[in-house]
């Protein structure tokens, strides 16, 4: 069974397009990363459901035509309309990880326990808020939700098997908290 700390949101389901299927979706990933995608999953009545994409073709600069295995008209499409578009965290793994985010989206790394970069334990990550221009980890303190600024700037390694990031915070984040 899918669980929601496995996953990652990627985009969502526009419309069907056309009468044979095809569905619009709305993805946050470049084209060679949706290849790169075992399925892509939806909460659908409350189980994250896996789906597999047979094709894809660009639609416009962040929108994707989808031929998905088992949907084969407008109306099986239709149910998926509106619904989230989920890729698993697995499928994100590179082969050699840097000291750095990049080539992660941000939400990849909530249930990552943080730490300082003098091995103290800050929290757990629990949310990313990127509603303002600097994307923030929102992080679990001792029971108390702290904001830390998710920069590249201050990440100094993670390590994504054992789900630990350590940042290195600039002295007084935690007390503005």
């Amino acid at each position: 069974m899918i669980t929601r700390d496995e996953l990652i949101a990627i985009g969502h389901y526009n419309k069907p397009h056309g009468v044979a299927g095809e569905l619009s979706a709305t993805v946050d990933v470049e084209l060679e990363e949706l290849s790169g995608l075992s399925c892509l999953v939806s909460d659908i009545d409350g189980i994250f459901v896996p789906f597999f994409v047979n094709a894809f073709r660009p639609k416009s600069v962040d929108t994707v035509l989808l031929t998905i295995d088992g949907i084969e008209n407008e109306k099986e499409a239709a149910r998926l309309v509106n619904r989230d578009i989920y890729a698993l965290k697995r499928d994100y793994r590179q082969e050699s990880i840097d000291a750095d985010a990049d080539g992660y989206p941000l939400d990849f790394f909530i249930g990552f326990e943080l730490r300082d970069s003098d091995g103290s334990r800050v929290g757990e990550i629990t949310d990313v808020d990127e509603q303002t221009e600097n994307a923030i980890f929102v992080v679990d303190h001792d029971g108390s939700e702290i904001m830390v600024p998710a920069t590249d700037d201050l990440i100094v390694e993670f390590d994504v098997d054992n789900k630990l990031m350590v940042m290195d915070l600039p002295e007084g984040l935690l007390d503005l908290n």
